[in-house]
């Protein structure tokens, strides 16, 4: 998908001195009695932006916890940060075993056995280690590891036994390597083919054999991995429970166009070359196969009833009795299909079909099994996301309904009959930590402060780990009982930096649009703000569907960019229209087919809001996005008088240049949404540009090519409208390069002070 940058929604002044009292009262460090703009510096972008003098308001980073039973987890500290000098001196003492209740810690025996048992692979040469161990390249009982040595395979037990070598190919490179369940196994992706290794034996045999440049086999290509599983992820193999046989996607990128990127930034030009297809043109084909493990048998999955719809497989899972679960959609994703087949490979059925009066989005997460054979499900069919329990086909009943939003189901208790998850019951810019009886009833909320709770289950329910923030609060970590009772704080995430600067807290508010909808909108004020005069506007959008920018939570340093215009006498402000508002599916269907249209809408609403405050001057409001974002602001520009300028980064100017899996969901095909497209559409109306209009992209841009910025400059000029262009070598959809950014920053800042008649310095 294109990517959702989250706007910050706010920022912090943290009352030091209160901190151990406000963490008592309310679980975590409240920012509600200290006093905004108590700091006197104003923020610059080099203090925001500079990599050697950038200034921190984040705090320490906190690593995810890893459970490993009811009342322990596994961390791992910094070697530099041990108060034992052995441990100093040997790394694997820097991973511990934390008791949650005391905090008491204790070495890993395990972690430091598979220190010890790397030194049989370690290098003669210098010395060192192939690699530390990681929990994702263990066992599940951590008896075992993965190790790569000269770009080969190695099993390495954690006891007496020898190294097992598993690839004697050191020219190829392996991918995707996981540990069979019962860990006798591990399968891998080499050269586009699946593998499957014997741990004890040693050695390995491909599954499959036709895995080449176009055809993929275990693993994902970009449009799959960027659109339906999820970006970054790229395995597409799937282990049976019994560790006998693997499900596997084959993807076969035949006859789909290509699309060339070139890196004119060294001396060298560097040309990336890789399958794109975009709204209409052909999709990579998809198999679903089956491997027995044994004996290297392979199957296919019969989907020729969905041949004329243009399969896409969403979502591949296996129950606890070995069943091969799997989801269906058509091309455009009207509707989505969940089936079943038993372990034999026979009784292939429909459970039941998805559908809405637009598009279905595929779950995040797969069938939740329960002992008695029953699973959860979370589904949008009523227009907001709930759980619901199944047996087979038949529905047993919701677990949740309303007009609120599941976002997590964590788990179940089985032994107690709870169900846990995080939703949005309480507010739809927040989230919070809930339980539910199996049979639909005593919901409670578990967590307290309002805010964004994002929490982590003991792997018995008996606690969990919370890391919370509000809008003006940085993110706080502690431990609780699942009844909610505060066990110990674990981080209280003090940002001394914020003290110093002059800082306005932000507001939340909520705007109707002319239909009566509430929009969720943050507005930050300058420090020292008037009442009586008439400041700028720079409003941050992203407004694609279902993705919010107004989070009660805290937004680190991208927020402190709006704080420093706040300082320079700029009204931040942002607005969730309808369809980005997190108000439930059921909200964002009234943009279907015509992207752009209702945002506009409701973007214009949300500022007659504002205007109407009395302290907004009408002839100097800018709006500023990226990716959907960028879209935005130019089809605002081009759409609208309302603004006055336009900062666009990673812009789709024209949906028929995007990717086909998105853009499909939410415009159907070009064929069946002509008018869609054509309305839709920047390029078209390039003519009826009003105001200034920066153009930004990364010109390795993968995802939302340069090439529709470069399409709507080229239709500007021919128009004769005057804009301006930077260009971002090596950048892709985000800029990686930390000067990039700051560049990025000071460019935006010196085109709202240019335009606008503001001072220039930042």
């Amino acid at each position: 998908m294109i990517l959702r940058v989250v706007l910050p929604s706010g920022l912090a002044l943290l009352a030091v001195a209160c901190a151990s009292r406000a963490v008592e009262q309310s679980g975590a460090l409240s920012a509600r009695d200290a006093a905004s703009g108590v700091g006197r510096e104003r923020l610059t972008i080099d203090q925001l932006y500079d990599p050697k003098l950038r200034v921190d308001f984040s705090g320490p980073a906190r690593r995810p916890v890893n459970w490993i039973d009811g009342t322990h987890w596994l961390e791992k500290r910094a070697a530099e940060k041990a108060t034992d000098k052995a441990a100093q001196a040997n790394p694997a003492d820097a991973w511990v075993l934390v008791d949650a209740v005391t905090g008491a810690t204790q070495p890993a025996a395990d972690m430091a056995r598979g220190y010890k048992a790397l030194e049989a692979l370690k290098d003669e040469k210098t010395g060192k280690l192939p690699g530390a161990p990681s929990l994702e390249r263990m066992t599940k009982d951590r008896s075992a590891m993965l190790v790569t040595k000269d770009n080969d395979l190695w099993v390495v037990r954690l006891d007496t036994q020898a190294a097992v070598r598993i690839t004697n190919t050191p020219d190829v490179e392996e991918e995707e390597e996981t540990f069979s369940p019962d860990g006798k196994y591990v399968a891998f992706v080499a050269k586009n083919n699946l593998w499957v290794g014997d741990c004890s034996a040693g050695g390995a045999k491909a599954l499959t054999s036709d895995g080449s440049e176009m055809v993929l086999n275990g693993k994902l290509n970009w449009i799959y991995q960027e659109e339906i599983y999820g970006r970054g992820t790229f395995r597409a193999y799937w282990w049976s429970p019994d560790s006998t046989r693997i499900a596997h996607l084959r993807l076969d990128d035949t006859g789909v166009p290509l699309y060339t990127l070139v890196d004119d930034s060294s001396y060298a030009i560097k040309v990336e070359t890789s399958g794109y297809p975009r709204p209409g043109e052909t999709n990579p084909t998809v198999k679903l196969g089956v491997a027995n493990v044994a004996d290297g048998a392979l199957r296919f999955v019969d989907l020729s009833a969905y041949a004329s719809v243009e399969p896409l497989v969403v979502d591949v899972s296996w129950s606890p009795k070995n069943e091969l679960m799997y989801c269906v959609q058509d091309r455009e994703q009207t509707w989505l299909d969940l089936r079943s087949e038993d372990a034999r490979g026979q009784n292939d059925r429909v459970l039941f079909r998805e559908t809405s009066p637009a598009w279905v989005e595929r779950n995040d997460q797969s069938p939740l099994w329960l002992e008695d054979g029953t699973f959860l499900w979370l589904s949008e069919r009523g227009g907001f996301k709930h759980i619901y329990r199944y047996r087979g086909e038949t529905l047993v009943g919701a677990l949740t309904s309303g007009e609120w939003e599941v976002r997590t189901l964590h788990g179940v208790d089985e032994r107690k009959g709870l169900v846990y998850f995080s939703g949005t019951e309480r507010s739809p810019i927040g989230s919070d930590a809930y339980v539910v009886g199996l049979d639909g009833k005593g919901m409670k909320r578990l967590t307290d402060a309002p805010g964004t709770h994002n929490v982590t289950f003991s792997t018995d329910y008996s606690f969990f780990v919370d890391a919370w923030s509000d809008i003006w609060t940085p993110t706080q970590v502690s431990l609780r009982r699942t009844n909610g009772e505060l066990v110990r704080v674990l981080d209280e995430n003090k940002v001394d930096a914020l003290a110093r600067f002059a800082l306005s807290k932000p507001e939340l508010h909520t705007v109707k649009t002319r239909d009566g909808f509430e929009m969720e909108a943050m507005l930050i004020k300058p420090v020292d703000f008037d009442p009586k005069r008439r400041y700028p506007v720079m409003m941050f959008v992203y407004a694609g569907p279902h993705s919010q920018t107004v989070r009660n939570a805290w937004g680190g340093t991208g927020g402190m960019f709006q704080q420093m215009l706040a300082q320079r006498g700029v009204i931040v402000w942002s607005c969730d229209n309808r369809t980005a508002s997190g108000k439930g599916q059921k909200s964002t269907w009234p943009g279907y087919q015509r992207m752009g249209e209702t945002e506009l809408a409701d973007i214009e609403d949300s500022i007659q809001w504002l205007v109407q405050q009395g302290f907004v001057d009408e002839q100097r409001i800018g709006i500023t996005g990226w990716s959907y974002g960028g879209f935005m602001t130019c089809y605002a520009l081009t759409h609208s008088k309302t603004f006055s300028l336009g900062l666009a980064g990673g812009s789709v100017t024209d949906w028929r240049l995007y990717d086909s899996i998105y853009t499909e969901r939410y415009m159907r095909l070009p064929k069946n949404n002509e008018k869609g497209y054509d309305g839709t559409s920047v390029i078209k109306v390039a003519d009826q540009l009003h105001g200034k209009l920066v153009l930004v992209h990364g010109q390795m841009d993968d995802n939302v090519h340069v090439q529709n910025t470069l399409r709507l400059a080229h239709a500007l000029q021919r128009a004769g409208k005057d804009f301006e262009l930077m260009i971002y070598p090596k950048s892709r959809h985000g800029l990686g390069d930390p000067l990039q950014t700051k560049h990025w920053r000071a460019l935006m800042w010196r085109a709202m002070a240019q335009t606008w008649g503001l001072e220039e310095a930042g």
